[in-house]
């Protein structure tokens, strides 16, 4: 069994964030090719967005700081700390109303 530190990589991964030109930084804290199901931390400075994309699968975003917007076409969804927005099955983007640290989690049917 392994145990990781959410609150310890959302601190590491947002200084990132603010240091790097994008505004952005991400780390996979579990899965990869050989899993179905990938949760990943992503860290967003105020302002910024994870641009309009394509939904991989079955996905959810748990806010773990911050404020996010997630929109697809004309609706939108704030979330705030505790909160999990279920990502629609339809092109979207994340927007960062202020510094933002998120836990994407997304299935991506069985890869074996």
């Amino acid at each position: 069994m392994n145990k990781l530190s959410l609150t310890a990589l959302a601190s590491q991964q947002l200084d990132l964030a603010r240091a790097a030109s994008s505004g952005r930084s991400a780390h996979t804290v579990y899965g990869g090719h050989e899993h179905s199901l990938r949760q990943t931390l992503i860290a967003i400075d105020a302002g910024q967005r994870l641009g309009e994309h394509e939904n991989p699968g079955e996905a959810t975003v748990h806010v773990l700081r911050g404020r996010v917007r997630l929109s697809a076409g004309d609706d939108s969804w704030e979330g705030s700390p505790g909160d999990l927005l279920i990502v629609p099955d339809a092109r979207h983007d994340l927007e960062a109303v202020e510094p933002s640290v998120v836990l994407l989690t997304v299935s991506l049917g069985r890869q074996g």
